[in-house]
């Protein structure tokens, strides 16, 4: 038998959703420290398109770790990879920077890369001097992406990114680490930290982009 308060309770919801603001059902957390907002479809977009390519950033940089510890055959192809998802990540900022400033970018996370991929190789052959040299470089060149990113956005911080840059080397590290030792639980139990970081750093970017443009969204 029909419920008779169906069409009543039916109606009433039409109401309540008639009179909701556009985009009022798209509610998003952006980034660690802001409050729960109504996100329009471009910002859903941008944060999307940003986690999708850190995430990408993450994944690929953990098969490489791997390929390159194990000296697998496919190690070129897999650095090839991580190597092309810099200059995605650079292409994602060329709307609201530029192409030069998108191109800097890409740069210096290229260099972070190669710096990495020299770090894993110091750490395989146990060159104790290498790697802290090697290690000294790669804060610097966080350093420097930290300077370029805040120089040109003011919602980003010089101090917050580079504390942030610095979590993701360390968790980077923690999983090279692990498994040089075969420490697979602590290799998984790093990488989830470095995975759950790097969504919160793509979110404080789209954060970031979109006060500075809000005409874009």
């Amino acid at each position: 038998m029909r419920n008779k308060w169906m069409p009543a309770l039916l109606l009433m919801l039409l109401l309540v959703f008639s009179m909701m603001p556009a985009g009022a059902s798209v509610k998003a957390h952006v980034g660690e420290k802001t409050d729960s907002a109504c996100l329009s479809p471009k910002m859903v977009q941008l944060q999307g398109d940003l986690r999708k390519l850190w995430i990408d950033h993450a994944i690929w940089t953990k098969k490489y770790v791997i390929s390159a510890l194990a000296n697998l055959p496919d190690q070129k192809e897999i650095l090839a990879r991580l190597l092309q998802n810099q200059q995605d990540i650079g292409n994602a900022f060329k709307p609201y920077y530029g192409e030069e400033a998108g191109n800097k970018l890409a740069e210096l996370l290229r260099e972070h890369i190669l710096l990495a991929g020299k770090i894993v190789a110091a750490a395989k052959a146990g060159n104790q001097a290498d790697m802290k040299k090697l290690d000294a470089d790669w804060h610097r060149n966080a350093d420097d992406i930290a300077e370029f990113l805040s120089g040109a956005n003011p919602n980003w911080k010089f101090k917050d990114l580079q504390e942030m840059l610095y979590t993701h080397l360390q968790l980077l590290t923690d999983q090279i680490v692990a498994r040089i030792k075969n420490d697979w639980k602590g290799d998984i139990e790093a990488y989830d930290k470095y995975e759950t970081q790097i969504i919160h750093m793509a979110d404080a970017f789209t954060e970031g982009i979109v006060k500075q443009f809000p005409g874009k969204f």
